[in-house]
């Protein structure tokens, strides 16, 4: 047994997709008029692209990292950009959130354009103003503007829900709606234009529109070797799309220097605060060491212990001196009490007590007069008595004087030893206050010392402030191609012309080999059975599309004498066939016409094939053989005499059931007659056997219509007694899984001279079979048949 082969030919798909073109037709009507109305409401969407330069340190010095070499020591302008972190940077949410807060990209104005709506960024005549918003996820109203400076807001819907209210207003006053109170006012762009034409304004939610433009936006390196990075998206405005992108490199370059100033804004604060702790400290130190020199009178310890120690060597001098003094007194006081008036007192004497001195002086010299005098009188003489007693008196007061000196030298010396008591607890007290001092000074020198640094340190880093720049260049501003990018007009009406011839080949190809019923010749070639003839259809079937017509009529007898059409050329071809089969002897004239299915067109072959022998001027008698159905007894009007009426012997003579054709005198029908109840038995009698021996002898060809086998009995008991099998299979009737049965039964003899006739085929593109079958034009002049 052979496999069954269901492998399709590329030019038996081509005919059969040429004979089913309306479908091909009706696809691409459908998928072309689908593309140009999804070509008509889609808005047309523009590229628009920048490159963006990211300056990474780690791959060479950047201009700017060079200009501030001179700063290189103050530690503050080092930076290490990752290029991937960048890119991720650019691609956040955070930056695209306050792209679309600056440009309003969450607030939009659009208008009827066609089938499309075509939004005005930056060119509607109105803008919408929320003094008191209501808050909603989302919120949409229509506006139309009239003349006058009127408007009228209507078709609401706030949160995904509709609000049927109209609402009348004047441009810059402000209006109560469902959406909050608000104010319309005009623009550059408020022209006559636009009056009575419906202007859609929405505002949708911020995080929403982020996440949209987010996912539109496309950012990728160039180069890996390069930190050029490329921006891109797509938007129905090249001018929203071009803002977008400078607005986004705008962010992302202010990010990344308040990012960078973040830790010198830090570091300032930080300064200013312990300069501010260190000043108070600081006043408190100068505070201490002004109010212990004040308090020690210390202004200079270094002077004010020099001091002390001169005046400590000044004090004993001067003690010194008046002891001296203090001496001299004492030994001119001691003298005054031992001297007479005749001895002169001692002058120059070192007692540094100018009275004193001219005292003795005086009195010396009174003294020496009266001496002088008294050389030359005696002591009566009353002048000399007179300076007696003057010098008695002078002596008095020197004496006085004297103990006056000597009073004033002790309190001196008094005086000068408590200073000098001082002095040196003085100068015992200096390292004690000189280490306090120095100790207070260094804690003084320490934060004078960090107050100045943290000055210099402040500075710098202001400095670093005002010096930090861009770590981007834009190479390539936002741009792009006039002609949109979406959607592609050629490609979609391609696709769509693809589609539509691809959607019926595939639908074709599939069908075509889910059909597991007999298609055509080529299923039955591999069987060892004899191929006796092909019958195309006699009728033309209505394409599926076509519901409103109806099949063409189906005429049960197609063979005329003079007609060349396919099928009349097809049942010569059988004809012949048959003759071969059947040999010119004409012994082997009982030809049983069998099928699987009921259905398969028996019938019709056997009349057909009886006609054309008959117009060959062949002697024919057709039986109705199936005495359940009698399917070929309606030829001749189903009439009640017939095969059954002979058989039950109801009829002595079958001829007397016979029925001629007066078209045709060489043919006979035997017609079924009255349908019995045991159809099987009748045929297994002698009376069946005996009236085939004698048509045998009377006509060239005996033709049995029979039923279908494998069903019913008779067709097994009519076969004993005939000569060859006619088994029709019907092409999109019978199952190909019965292929194999068919062959078993030639295999197995269980009919003799068994021979197929394939019938049914469809018409495709002037060719039975399809796929399948083979051509019948050439027997147009190879098989022309005697008339």
């Amino acid at each position: 047994m052979h496999p069954i082969e269901d492998f399709i030919r590329i030019q038996d798909l081509w005919a059969l997709f040429i004979e089913k073109w309306h479908w091909f037709a009706l696809s691409l009507f459908i998928s072309l008029s689908i593309a140009i109305l999804y070509l008509l409401v889609t808005p047309s969407v523009y590229t628009r692209t920048a490159s963006l330069l990211i300056k990474d340190d780690a791959k060479g010095g950047s201009s700017s990292a060079a200009g501030m070499a001179d700063f290189s020591d103050l530690g503050i302008f080092k930076s290490n950009t990752n290029i991937n972190n960048e890119l991720l940077t650019l691609k956040s949410p955070t930056l695209m959130r306050e792209v679309v807060i600056r440009l309003n990209a969450h607030e939009t104005y659009t208008i009827k354009s066609g089938l499309q709506n075509r939004e005005l960024y930056k060119e509607s005549p109105i803008s919408v103003g929320f003094i008191q918003p209501q808050q909603a996820s989302g919120l949409a109203f229509t506006i139309e503007l009239h003349a006058h400076n009127k408007f009228t807001l209507s078709d609401f819907c706030i949160s995904a829900e509709s609000i049927d209210q109209e609402i009348v207003g004047v441009i810059g006053d402000s209006v109560q709606t469902p959406a909050g109170i608000l104010v319309l006012q005009s623009t550059a762009y408020h022209t006559k234009s636009y009056l009575n034409t419906p202007i859609r304004y929405s505002k949708a939610d911020v995080e929403r529109v982020t996440d949209f433009y987010t996912s539109e936006l496309r950012v990728n390196l160039s180069n890996e070797d390069a930190t050029i990075v490329n921006l891109s998206i797509d938007n129905a405005s090249t001018q929203k799309a071009e803002d977008i992108l400078n607005a986004l490199i705008q962010v992302y370059n202010e990010k990344w220097v308040q990012d960078k100033n973040q830790i010198a804004i830090s570091t300032s604060q930080f300064i200013n605060d312990r300069l501010r702790v260190i000043e108070t400290e600081l006043g408190h130190v100068d505070d201490n060491i002004s109010s212990f020199k004040s308090e020690h009178l210390l202004p200079d310890v270094q002077a004010v212990s020099n001091l002390y120690m001169n005046q400590s060597a000044e004090n004993k001098k001067e003690l010194l001196k008046l002891n001296v003094r203090l001496s001299t007194a004492k030994y001119i006081r001691k003298t005054l009490d031992k001297h007479s008036t005749e001895q002169l007192l001692p002058s120059e004497s070192g007692i540094d007590n100018a009275n004193v001195e001219r005292q003795i002086g005086e009195y010396n010299a009174l003294l020496l007069e009266r001496n002088k005098l008294l050389a030359n009188s005696s002591e009566k003489n009353p002048l000399v008595k007179d300076m007696g007693q003057s010098l008695v008196a002078m002596q008095q007061v020197i004496v006085k004087s004297v103990d006056n000196l000597i009073e004033s030298l002790n309190r001196g010396i008094q005086n000068i030893r408590q200073q000098e008591v001082t002095t040196t607890g003085q100068i015992a007290s200096s390292p004690n206050q000189a280490k306090y001092l120095i100790s207070v000074e260094r804690q003084q020198k320490i934060k004078e010392e960090l107050y100045l640094y943290l000055l210099q340190k402040r500075e710098e880093n202001e400095l670093s402030q005002a010096f930090t720049a861009y770590n981007t260049r834009l190479v390539t501003a936002p741009r792009g191609s006039l002609l949109p990018t979406a959607p592609r007009k050629a490609n979609i009406l391609l696709t769509a012309f693809a589609m539509g011839l691809l959607l019926p080949a595939v639908l074709i190809f599939v069908l075509e080999n889910m059909n597991t019923k007999v298609r055509g010749r080529k299923d039955l070639e591999r069987l060892p059975l004899p191929f006796a003839g092909e019958i195309p259809l006699s009728y033309h079937k209505k394409p599926a599309w076509m519901f409103w017509k109806k099949d063409s009529v189906h005429t049960p007898l197609v063979v005329e004498q003079g007609n060349r059409n396919i099928i009349n050329e097809a049942f010569r071809v059988l004809r012949t066939n048959l003759e071969f089969m059947t040999g010119k002897e004409g012994e082997s004239n009982v030809i049983l016409v069998t099928s699987f299915n009921p259905g398969s067109g028996k019938t019709f072959i056997t009349m057909n094939l009886a006609i054309s022998l008959a117009i060959k001027g062949k002697k024919v008698v057709v039986i109705d053989g199936d005495m359940r159905h009698a399917s070929l007894s309606t030829y001749v009007a189903s009439p009640a005499k017939g095969l059954s009426s002979y058989l039950s012997k109801q009829l002595d003579r079958a001829d007397d059931a016979l029925l001629a054709d007066d078209r045709y005198p060489t043919l006979h029908i035997l017609p079924s007659g009255t349908i019995p109840p045991n159809p099987a038995e009748l045929l297994a009698e002698d009376r069946f056997a005996k009236i085939l021996a004698t048509m045998r002898k009377q006509y060239d060809y005996v033709l049995i219509d029979c039923p279908p086998t494998g069903i019913v009995a008779d067709t097994d008991i009519i076969e004993k007694h005939t000569d060859s099998t006619l088994f029709v299979v019907r092409s999109g009737l019978l199952d190909r899984s019965m292929i194999p049965e068919l062959e078993q039964i030639y295999n197995k003899q269980k009919y003799k001279n068994i021979a197929i006739i394939l019938n049914g085929t469809e018409r495709i593109n002037g060719r039975y079979g399809y796929k399948y079958g083979y051509g019948h034009g050439s027997y147009y002049s190879s098989h022309s048949s005697e008339e």
